[in-house]
């Protein structure tokens, strides 16, 4: 962790926590860092998702050349926090309503996941009285291996993403015969999986690319996605953004004219957020030691969604305010739990905790995306956590 959350996460009071931490510093560096391996033909999007507190969003604006949204709420909010910026509109299930609020809003692109959206959007383009941009959503099928690794796919089997390619393919020959003189083809959107290394990011987008540009028909721009792998196991390893960079150089080069545009979320944010919290209890059962922490996957549900343990760090506290003893671990190895009444509610299993006691404070890694806005805030009524976004300065540095 950075010197100012490692501070912070001690100076809090036990009242003001749980708490997530952002260091503002590491996100823009890190930022900086990936555009800076991107060619220039490639467009850079944060998917709003990830992380969609409007510090970020302001934090990461002189590094994206937008945001995509996936929601009327999403919308709503990204346009208030980041003013001005292009927005695209993606996501299965948009209702009439959204659509419109879209419209009057400007949005810039508009992914369109089903015929039945196309004809949506081509009346309420007519009833706004605009002209719409479009990029069609396919669902491609690989043959090559390359989604193997994916840790969660939205491509490439039966899923409520996008279009199969034939169905596609007619889509975007009815946008460009005339059909629909609203609605304007730019291109192709296909977000087909998540936690791929660059290798098999960049056989995806060649594929993607070799689709688009095989239909007859000018493509000006081909969105490949986002989903590039963050490793919640090791922590330090990144994606490789130079190489990755390198490739899409070469597919740019090999199109020339053709915009290219990626959308990540969670490999930009999750690396400057932490979770602190602190050690309530710990006791033994059957075997197995546990610290129970402050809050849990209510706050934090990054873990039991993706089914990993959360890496960490235990901040030694040598006060104790309190009259009783103070509980501490004997074994090497302790299983940090949260507050709620049910089993699931585990952040990281056996870490190595030696000498962990209640009043020590534990800092969770990796919670800038996923983790406080997936979360199901409400079970139990524990309280909120806090939200603290630090800005440590330039000496802050994160390597893609």
């Amino acid at each position: 962790m950075t010197p100012a959350v490692h501070d912070r996460a001690l100076s809090l009071a036990s009242a003001e926590l749980p708490a997530y931490l952002y260091d503002l510093a590491v996100l823009r560096t890190h930022a900086a860092a990936v555009r800076s391996a991107l060619p220039e033909q490639v467009e850079l999007y944060y998917a709003a998702k990830a992380n969609p507190e409007p510090e970020i969003l302001a934090a990461l604006g002189p590094y994206v050349d937008g945001y995509e949204v996936s929601s009327g709420g999403e919308l709503a909010h990204v346009a208030k926090a980041v003013p001005g910026r292009p927005l695209a509109f993606g996501g299965p299930g948009k209702t009439p309503d959204e659509v419109t609020a879209a419209l009057e809003q400007g949005v810039e692109r508009f992914h369109v996941e089903s015929p039945y959206e196309l004809r949506m959007l081509d009346e309420l383009a007519r009833r706004a009285g605009r002209r719409v941009a479009v990029q069609a959503r396919v669902n491609l099928s690989l043959s090559d291996g390359s989604l193997a690794g994916s840790s969660l796919a939205m491509g490439g089997r039966p899923t409520p993403f996008g279009m199969d390619p034939d169905q596609a393919l007619e889509m975007v020959r009815a946008l460009t015969d005339g059909t629909y003189p609203l609605l304007e083809l730019r291109g192709v959107h296909a977000h087909l999986a998540s936690g791929l290394e660059a290798p098999e990011q960049l056989a995806v987008a060649e594929a993607i690319v070799a689709w688009a540009t095989g239909l007859g028909v000018p493509v000006a721009e081909v969105n490949v996605g986002g989903g590039m792998h963050v490793d919640y196991a090791d922590p330090d390893r990144r994606f490789d953004w130079a190489a990755y960079g390198e490739g899409l150089a070469r597919l740019t080069a090999a199109h020339p004219g053709l915009t290219l545009r990626i959308e990540p979320g969670r490999a930009l944010t999750a690396y400057c957020g932490w979770y602190a919290t602190e050690v309530l209890d710990v006791k033994r059962s059957h075997g197995e030691e546990f610290g129970v922490v402050r809050g849990g996957t209510h706050h934090l549900r990054t873990p039991a969604t993706k089914g990993h343990d959360q890496p960490c760090s235990v901040l030694k506290v040598d006060t104790w305010p309190h009259p009783w003893p103070r509980p501490a671990a004997e074994d090497e190895h302790v299983t940090l739990a949260g507050q709620l009444c049910t089993p699931k509610d585990v952040l990281a299993r056996r870490v190595p905790a030696a000498g962990l006691r209640a009043g020590d404070r534990v800092v969770f890694a990796l919670a800038g995306a996923y983790a406080w806005n997936i979360s199901h805030h409400d079970f139990l009524m524990h309280p909120r956590p806090g939200f603290h976004f630090l800005d440590a300065g330039p000496e802050a540095t994160v390597t893609p």
